[in-house]
């Protein structure tokens, strides 16, 4: 009986060690914040925080969720509505500033909203917990049916742009463009490159560093670290004040931010089908923009998808990693804005 207790106390001893060789191990591998973003945070956290949402606010039904949205109108004379739909496990807040005002200043309405499971966006039936990219495909439909907005131009990053594909291609007399930015048409096409093997660890490490213990200071430190993971190979300054300010709001006013949204955002696209044949019969006019360092979904994904579509165009990025680099926005945008501007119904 003592030798039994003294191996399960050896083994808890182990556990612990083990335990603790991993966080220190993991929160080793994670990239260091600069002095300067360190200073930036802490202003963030002295000064009263700006209001972040101006628009018009909402809920819209899809399929057992309440999709919050919000619309912001544009600052001249309206020539059309743009919807945004982001990446995996990000919420409408998650949009630079600087990229939704090159729209609404160029005349847009700009929508944009939280995904399931994100910011506050809620799930009406407590049993229905799994979802497919396809029913994701829905929300921006449920909004739009929800303003009476009977087309749109639909602007998707990453996930996003995944969905905004699948959206366009099941409900194109909806949609008057389609830009896709850093997606796929098919992200397990065996054809093209993995994506890097360090992000992933790097990601969770950084959860496991800022996101389980500290309080709201770590967790907007771990926003910009994230950052700088997924900007991969590509340079540039990170220490932008609007994206500290947005998750001080998310932390201090939303509903804060929800990891598990992740995975089940991950397993919607493990179980999603190659939509190559479906993107090339599309009629509308399709704009896809790849940064060439995207260490997450690698740049020939984008190649890929841009030469099966037939009505294309195409903006490849330097120095543009899995993100919307500010030194990079005015370009992005002023891409599509050619693109839509050139398309827009009246």
């Amino acid at each position: 009986m003592r030798k039994h207790r003294r191996t399960k106390k050896l083994i808890l001893r182990l556990s612990v060690f083990a335990v603790v060789f991993l966080f220190f191990y993991a929160c080793a591998s994670v990239p260091k914040l600069s002095d300067e973003t360190k200073s930036m945070i802490n202003q963030v956290m002295r000064e009263p925080i700006p209001e972040m949402i101006t628009g018009r606010t909402g809920y819209a039904i899809s399929n057992g969720w309440k999709i919050w949205y919000e619309s912001i109108p544009p600052m001249i004379t309206k020539k059309g509505t743009i919807i945004l739909v982001m990446g995996a496990a990000n919420d409408a807040l998650s949009w630079p500033p600087s990229f939704i005002s090159k729209f609404t200043d160029a005349g847009y309405e700009v929508i944009r909203y939280d995904h399931r499971g994100t910011g506050l966006t809620e799930r009406l039936k407590k049993t229905d917990k799994e979802y497919a990219l396809e029913d994701m495909a829905e929300d921006p439909i449920a909004i739009l049916d929800s303003l009476n907005i009977k087309k749109a131009h639909i602007i998707g990053v990453s996930m996003g742009g995944m969905i905004s594909q699948i959206a366009t291609i099941t409900n194109e007399n909806r949609f008057e463009s389609l830009t896709s930015i850093m997606s796929s048409g098919d992200i397990f096409d065996t054809s093209l490159p993995n994506p890097s093997p360090d992000v992933l660890p790097q990601m969770i490490s950084a959860v496991l560093k800022y996101g389980i213990f500290g309080g709201k200071k770590s967790q907007i430190k771990l926003q910009f670290v994230h950052k700088r993971i997924l900007m991969g190979e590509a340079t540039g300054n990170i220490t932008s004040k609007p994206l500290a300010e947005a998750s001080l709001y998310n932390l201090k006013k939303r509903d804060g931010y929800h990891f598990i949204a992740g995975r089940q955002h991950q397993k919607a696209m493990e179980s999603a089908k190659a939509r190559y044949d479906a993107l090339s019969k599309l009629k509308v006019p399709v704009l896809v923009i790849h940064g060439k360092q995207d260490p997450v979904i690698p740049f020939e994904h984008g190649m890929k998808m841009a030469s099966v579509i037939k009505n294309v165009d195409s903006l490849w990025v330097d120095n543009m990693g899995h993100d919307l680099p500010n030194a990079q926005i005015d370009a992005i945008s002023t891409k599509i804005l050619d693109i839509i501007d050139g398309n827009n119904l009246q």
